[in-house]
């Protein structure tokens, strides 16, 4: 599966942490949008073509979870990965709650961060054909 179509949005409010996932995400293909927060994610998936969504648990307004079901009531399908310096087992069950494709501990390893986009977009791209 080429990335060429495909889309990803990027939230977090840590501008040098969001900047580093697109660096990892872009080179392989992927077209990218970066939000510094949770409306600002939303506002993108309004008006664009949004494929996968990487979303920082602990973000100012509005959380990773809240952004995540906001998200799914724009797009039921789309998969959503959240990202978190802290994956206890609460945040474990509450991304399960709200449908979270999967929780990645910072820092995200590069490798496990393009494994976890291609097997979502896979799973995506299966449910829309």
């Amino acid at each position: 599966m080429t990335a060429e179509p495909y889309s990803v949005l990027i939230a977090d409010d840590d501008a040098g942490y969001r900047e580093a996932l697109r660096d990892i995400v872009e080179p392989k293909g992927y077209r990218t949008y970066l939000a510094s927060n949770g409306e600002e994610a939303i506002e993108i998936l309004r008006g664009e073509p949004v494929h996968l969504a990487v979303f920082d648990v602990h973000m100012p307004r509005l959380t990773g979870l809240e952004t995540l079901q906001i998200a799914h009531t724009i797009n039921a399908l789309l998969p959503c990965i959240l990202v978190t310096a802290d994956a206890n087992q609460e945040i474990l069950r509450q991304a399960f709650t709200v449908k979270a494709y999967s929780v990645l501990p910072k820092p995200v390893s590069p490798a496990v961060l393009l494994y976890t986009i291609l097997r979502a977009l896979t799973a995506y791209r299966d449910t829309h054909e």
